[in-house]
């Protein structure tokens, strides 16, 4: 956050006289707790309330800025006042008098907008030093302070040669220097504020990409990425050595892959964020995965099933023993079903423990085990250990291989039931994973229950989508599944609005394809058959496709048939 007052001048109203964290309590941005901390921590070491606030994830620094804006009387920058290029701000810097490293040592840049005339930007417009230079130089012109987001000023620095200049002194090896470049404020800002952006947009994972000349970082939306920052490579370095020093990375080590973690508060939220760094052609790509600590309530309800399917599930949870698998690939909700199935089985009268890697989410009343490859603590030797922990039920975050999957099987055939995943693309193919994996086809048929399949689909905007017509085919491959008395149909399409930043979908939900384990399925299971005459066998038993599911949705206006499609593949349907 780099503007964070107005300085008396002839460009600017005197700011308001309440104070900006009266303001922020006022509004419900920031507690009360949060200022006397940032208070506390401004008499110690100094600095401006907004960016201690920030700093500390009280908040993020989109909600600051228009409070900020209001309180001070400065406009925000808009994008019709942006600048065009370096060469127009260079101008208008040089037209000032004051050379460019002046500018760069100060923070600040100065531009000339069509519609506003001379504009200035700066990390602290209230430094008496700077303050005083600008009426100096600029009160016979006019001008005006813009109040700026942290990451768009330093856009701006560095198109007038600020990133040119940032490691051309030390070699990047330099570990001690790269500790220096990652504990710098412009640094721990820019991260802050990613981090808080990524919260406050709803984003589920932070990608930071580095190519030859530009780092590029982008958000995972409703499992979409979007490009949220473009930066020059030159400050890719700093941002690296950031997220791997405070999530217990080595930051010298740029060779191997490296994992690691932190728990935080970001934009008022506690955090746990899981780090990833992998080396490639231009530097390390840095994945952040968040997992925020206050979630929603975890109900069955909440996911997307139809009353059919969700009946149907609830019977499966219900079982004594057995094995119910849930499958699909990485990213499609398989955790976030398993969590809600455990919140509502856990009614203390049973013993659920589990066994992940690692445990995203905490839930009161169940026995949660980390497993840990590195120390050889696998999710076999866990589940050996845990079943001698009397469990009634048995959750495996997820049956990799063969040791994991015939422990899940003997649990299952000894009166245990067993909720685990697997990655398949649909449920029947489920079976023949795990005759793949080298698990005898009796036992597969015998333990396993059931199996569900599932992807996510993004939901439709409530305030943009508008009505839509579909083609014929889809219109047939619906009509058979409504039943005797179909609702009436509310196809979608999505617009694009600035609630759901112009992509014409807020949030997700399931699609599902779910297979009980009948006499007639465990026999093609012992004979071997292919999952092609599994998936018939399925059909005729009355199951839904992924697909089949995802259209009733589009039918009922939760989501679109295009974005069905995108998730379930082509259908076929030019008719």
């Amino acid at each position: 956050m780099r503007s964070t007052a107005s300085p008396p001048s002839p460009a600017a109203a005197p700011p308001a006289a309440r104070r900006i964290g009266d303001l922020l309590v006022e509004r419900q941005l920031a507690t009360a707790a949060d200022v006397a901390k940032a208070l506390a921590f401004q008499q110690q070491f100094g600095g401006r309330l907004g960016s201690i606030l920030v700093r500390l994830g009280a908040l993020s620094e989109e909600s600051l800025l228009p409070v900020l804006s209001e309180q001070l009387r400065i406009p925000l920058l808009e994008g019709g006042e942006w600048p065009e290029d370096a060469a127009a701000i260079q101008a208008a810097m040089d037209a000032t008098g004051l050379v460019r490293e002046w500018w760069l040592d100060n923070g600040a840049v100065a531009w000339r907008s069509a519609s506003a005339g001379l504009l200035v930007a700066a990390r602290d417009p209230l430094d008496p030093a700077l303050n005083e230079i600008l009426q100096q130089r600029l009160s016979a012109d006019g001008w005006a302070w813009r109040l700026a987001r942290s990451q768009d000023l330093d856009r701006l620095l560095d198109l007038v040669g600020r990133a040119g200049r940032v490691d051309a002194a030390e070699g990047e090896d330099d570990v001690s220097h790269l500790r220096e470049l990652a504990e710098e404020a412009p640094v721990i800002e820019l991260v802050n504020n990613l981090l808080a952006q990524a919260m406050d947009q709803r984003a589920s994972d932070i990608h930071i990409e580095p190519e030859e000349l530009l780092f590029h970082v982008r958000f995972r939306i409703d499992g979409i990425l979007h490009t949220r920052l473009t930066l020059p490579a030159s400050r890719y370095p700093a941002v690296a050595s950031r997220v791997k020093l405070i999530s217990g990375m080595d930051i010298a080590e740029r060779r191997l892959p490296q994992d690691g973690r932190l728990s935080t508060r970001v934009s008022g939220q506690e955090v746990d964020i899981r780090a990833s760094a992998v080396p490639a052609v231009h530097g390390e790509s840095l994945v952040l995965r968040l997992l925020p600590k206050e979630r929603q309530e975890l109900s069955l309800e909440r996911l997307g099933f139809s009353a059919r399917d969700l009946a149907l599930f609830r019977t499966w949870a219900r079982e004594p023993h057995g094995i119910v698998l849930v499958t699909g690939p990485t990213g499609s909700g398989k955790s976030t079903t398993l969590y809600a199935t455990l919140e509502e089985m856990n009614r203390r009268d049973r013993k659920i423990i589990t066994v992940e890697d690692p445990v995203e989410y905490q839930v009161p009343g169940v026995t949660q085990i980390q497993a840990n490859a590195e120390i050889g603590y696998s999710f076999a030797r866990a589940l050996r250990a845990i079943l001698r922990q009397d469990p009634d039920v048995v959750m495996i975050g997820e049956i990799r291989d063969l040791e994991t999957a015939e422990i899940a099987v003997q649990a299952a055939l000894t009166g245990h039931l067993v909720l685990s995943t697997l990655h398949t693309n649909d449920a029947v193919s489920a079976f023949t994973r795990l005759v793949d994996m080298g698990v005898e086809p009796f036992l597969v048929a015998t333990s396993v229950r059931a199996v569900q399949a599932q992807r996510l689909v993004r939901r439709v905007c409530p305030d943009c989508s508008a009505p839509a017509e579909v083609l014929p085919a889809v219109a047939r491959l619906v009509t058979p599944l409504l039943g005797d008395e179909p609702a009436p149909a509310d196809w979608r399409r999505a617009v694009g609005c600035a609630r759901c930043q112009g992509t014409g979908y807020r949030g997700r939900i399931g699609i599902y394809e779910l297979v009980d384990v009948t006499p007639e399925l465990q026999e093609l299971v012992l004979a071997r058959a292919t999952g092609e005459r599994m998936r018939a066998l399925a059909n005729e038993q009355g199951g839904r496709t992924l697909r089949e599911d995802g259209l009733l949705k589009a039918r009922q206006g939760l989501t679109t048939v295009e974005e069905v499609v995108r998730v379930t593949g082509g259908m076929g349907m030019d008719g």
